[in-house]
């Protein structure tokens, strides 16, 4: 008797998905452990794996939305193989050709008589064929979960707090050359690159702790206050921005941060994000300069309190003592809930950032 393949449990609060991709075709031998399909939910890719050996029969297409528990197809565990075309009967031989008839003779044609020759009625001749139409000038695709998920997100955000951008800039010199200083001997010790984004989380804590009010949620009429530091970093993919969060950043190293970023950039590479993984982060940090941004506005991650936005590196002349000069300079933009943040806590915050980024050494002690 043929087995179900079900959409199995995928996590708290998942109810469902869209079916992104079927890795095998109708009819295909699977074997027990095989990725069947890959579906798509509004937080993470999840794999579905076969339970049995046989053949696939597929009931539900890629793009078709399914529910946890829902019968996508069926493993006929009877077959070990694809049937085989049924072959077809060979032609009986050919019978010997039988002589052709000996043609007859024309009869003579009587004298004086005209003889008519008969003309084929005029077919009238064919309508013109109609004028192909151009190809589509756009086409339609139904929108994903996980994009589904993102645009709810974002018009809760928009339309639940009250969002405000502070601005500032950072010189990048000193976090630069530090950078460039500790990067060989920290790639041999850690085995990965020392980047810009440990930096910031650093950054980011040591701003947490000193103006805890943004470190804050809203529920209902309650504010929460948060006392861990467990930091988001957007991340953008093939299938949308996603949000992983490193746990405790506060209790951890900046290699340990970096392994942490690399691990999280593979996992959802690979389509592997875990629900856990997007979970519970008081704050979150988005680079836009990787793309190439100046300048933008994030909206915050419900329900945190504030964003930070980072951007790109331009060398830019501001005055330092007096002189003008050439300096990487980087944009910062903070966004917050003015519910909850006032001006002066925002604005406070971001110069905390700033001062730890164009002071690098201090968080690399402590100070």
């Amino acid at each position: 008797m043929p087995s179900d393949i079900k959409i199995p449990a995928l996590g708290e609060s998942v109810a469902g998905g869209q079916i992104a991709k079927w890795h095998f075709k109708e009819g295909d031998l699977v074997k027990t452990g095989d990725v069947l399909l890959t579906l798509e939910t509004d937080k993470v890719a999840a794999e579905v794996t076969a339970e049995s050996t046989g053949a696939l029969h597929i009931s539900k297409q890629a793009g078709e939305d399914v529910e946890v528990g829902g019968v996508v197809g069926q493993i006929d565990e009877n077959a070990t193989a694809p049937a085989a075309k049924a072959e077809a009967p060979k032609p009986a031989p050919a019978a010997a050709a039988a002589p052709a008839p000996a043609a007859k003779a024309e009869p003579e044609k009587p004298a004086n008589v005209t003889e008519f020759k008969v003309v084929p009625k005029a077919e009238p001749a064919p309508a013109p064929a109609a004028k192909a139409a151009p190809e589509g000038r756009v086409t339609r695709k139904k929108m994903s979960p996980l994009r589904k998920k993102i645009a709810d997100q974002l018009v809760s955000a928009q339309r639940t707090a009250a969002i405000l951008t502070t601005f500032n800039e950072c010189d990048m010199s000193n976090v630069m050359a530090l950078r460039s200083k500790l990067q060989d001997a920290f790639v041999a010790k850690n085995g990965v690159k020392l980047g810009f984004m440990s930096f910031f989380i650093k950054a980011v804590v040591e701003a947490l702790k000193a103006v805890p009010q943004v470190n804050v949620r809203v529920e209902g009429e309650e504010i929460v206050q948060q006392h861990f530091f467990d930091i988001g970093v957007a991340v953008g993919t093939e299938r949308g921005l996603i949000v992983p969060v490193l746990r405790d950043a506060d209790q951890k190293s900046f290699a340990e941060l970096e392994k942490d970023i690399l691990g999280y950039a593979a996992k959802a590479k690979e389509g592997k994000i875990q629900v856990s993984d997007l979970t519970g982060g008081v704050f979150t940090i988005s680079n836009g300069g990787v793309y190439g941004s100046l300048l933008s506005t994030p909206i915050i991650n419900p329900p945190q309190s504030a964003i930070l936005g980072m951007h790109s590196i331009q060398q830019r002349p501001v005055a330092v003592d007096g002189q003008v000069v050439i300096r990487p300079m980087m944009y910062l933009a903070l966004s917050y809930d003015h519910r909850v943040v006032d001006g002066k806590e925002a604005v406070s915050f971001l110069i905390r950032i700033k001062d730890c980024i164009e002071n690098p050494a201090r968080m690399l002690v402590g100070a």
